[in-house]
């Protein structure tokens, strides 16, 4: 008795298209076929028929191709001359897998997902047997697809790291010590078959082990995204997710190509989702447009499962009627000491550039632009079309230490003191100062309004309690009335990053 989950695979195939104008359905046409390639003995393997294209297609054996062809002319000169045959011609390089699958959709959506089209399809639907053809450049990834979905096998997922600093780094060590574990919890197999940076991108087809960064350092090929397309292709992998961790400007603008060329996108960089509007649904409609994927829940406080809710619950229906917020776990962590301890603003800043808190330049974090492109995000997952400029920022660094070089900015840091000692002695009693976002004003608009700026609190609300490097948001909503939704937690670092892109990358999978 025949496996039922028994795939069978022949390569070196040809398709023989024969096409006619209200010709192919009279009685007899098969039968002349089959005996015009017998008496040539060419053994003919499927026989299909396509009614909108007025056509026949016959599968041989790619040797026989040309043969084929030859003896068909001959068998329907006539035809041909009276033009109910309009040509004949074959089709070169493709591949036969047959298989029984109860559920043939859904082997159908997901090869679709992976830009697997089938050049002929044959089904008996009493046996629930399906053969199809496709190209010899797509048959393994086919095969991988199918035996996947009807044997139950674990689906293998493969990951294109762009970017391995601190956040890829640690993402990639995730990913190597939960694989085995994901494998048998979720039926999910990941392999990092790719590691980039800005130089070079190095690849490995059966995935990376730990070490992986010894393959990197040795890497030849040139970081270029058409080398990762390339090499996807030329190894027929499927379920591809590029997942980019860097914060590059110019990267982002690769995500159109990769998304026509079958990979999802999971993301860190904040970039593109702060990009001009027009930009922003361009990405949106090549998405849905390629059926693919962008997850970025870490754009927003890190592994704070923050943009997410809002996407709930504005898709819900429900009126979010402002956003507020610390965004920013530097700033977070300047502001919380600031106001608890007598020590100066000054001293603040250069204990949270060494603990690494801060970018190498401080006022990258003081500039507040950080938190206005977190800001504009929120908004427009609420379908707002605000742009970056609307945004009011209350930059913390003054004109006059703008402009100069880093060296000399972080030689001049107490000039920054004498100012915000006032502003924390000028607070009323028992506040504390916080730099927060908000998002405001009528939300049903096109537009909302944006403000980043240093305010002070009572120390006793929920913005006043925050500790340490922790953010917080508040979602008011015409439901909850004066009484927000709280997400609060650790909003940076490493580590909660990277498992929030880990988190992405597995909702990802799962759905493929």
């Amino acid at each position: 008795m025949e496996n039922a989950n028994e795939i069978k695979f022949l390569k070196n195939r040809s398709i023989i298209k024969f096409e006619g104008e209200d010709f192919l359905g009279e009685i007899g046409i098969d039968g002349r076929i089959f005996k015009a390639l017998t008496l040539a003995r060419i053994s003919v393997g499927v026989i299909s028929q396509q009614a909108i294209e007025n056509g026949l297609s016959i599968l041989v054996h790619e040797i026989d191709s040309e043969k084929a062809v030859n003896c068909l002319i001959d068998e329907f000169e006539a035809e041909r001359k009276s033009g109910k045959v309009s040509q004949i011609y074959s089709i070169n390089n493709v591949s036969v897998i047959g298989f029984v699958a109860e559920e043939f959709n859904k082997v159908l959506a997901e090869l679709a997902r992976n830009n697997v089209f089938p050049l002929l399809l044959n089904q008996i639907a009493s046996e629930k047997r399906v053969n199809i053809v496709v190209t010899s450049s797509q048959d393994e990834k086919a095969k991988n697809i199918i035996e996947s979905e009807i044997s139950k096998k674990p689906k293998t997922v493969h990951l294109a790291i762009i970017g391995h600093g601190n956040v890829g780094k640690t993402l990639i060590n995730q990913v190597l010590q939960s694989s085995e574990e994901i494998r048998r919890r979720k039926k999910i197999d990941l392999k990092v078959v790719a590691v980039a940076n800005s130089r070079k991108i190095a690849f490995n087809k059966k995935g990376f082990d730990n070490n992986w960064n010894d393959e990197v350092l040795t890497a030849e090929s040139p970081s270029d995204v058409q080398e990762l397309i390339n090499f996807s292709k030329e190894n027929q992998l499927e379920n591809l997710i590029v997942v980019d961790n860097t914060a590059s400007k110019d990267f982002v603008h690769n995500y159109h190509t990769l998304a026509e060329n079958g990979f999802d996108l999971v993301s860190s960089n904040k970039i593109f989702n702060t990009l001009p509007i027009e930009e922003y649904r361009k990405l949106r409609y090549t998405l849905n447009k390629n059926n693919r994927r962008y997850l970025y829940e870490t754009n927003v406080g890190a592994g704070l499962p923050l943009i997410d809710t809002i996407k709930l619950l504005h898709l819900s229906g429900e009126n979010i009627t402002r956003i507020k917020g610390v965004f920013s776990g530097t700033l977070s962590y300047v502001f919380n000491n600031f106001s608890l301890r007598n020590d100066k603003f000054s001293t603040i800043i250069n204990e949270a550039l060494e603990k690494g808190y801060t970018e190498p330049d401080p006022r990258e974090d003081l500039s507040g632009n950080d938190v206005a492109r977190k800001l504009l995000i929120l908004a427009r997952e609420l379908d707002l079309i605000n742009e970056f400029d609307d945004i009011n920022i209350q930059n913390l660094v003054p004109q006059s230490l703008s402009s100069i070089s880093k060296p000399e900015f972080l030689s001049r840091l107490e000039e920054l003191d004498e100012e915000y000692q006032k502003i924390k002695e000028n607070q009323e009693p028992d506040h504390v100062l916080r730099y927060v976002g908000d998002l405001h004003g009528d939300l049903q608009k096109d537009k909302g309004e944006l403000d980043v700026k240093l305010i002070s609190v009572p120390a006793t609300s929920a913005l006043g309690q925050l500790k340490g490097s922790d953010s917080i948001f508040e979602i008011y909503t015409e439901s909850y009335g004066e009484h927000p939704i709280v997400i609060m937690g650790a909003g940076a670092g490493a580590q909660v990053t990277a498992r929030g892109v880990f988190g992405d990358i597995l909702r990802v999978s799962e759905t493929k």
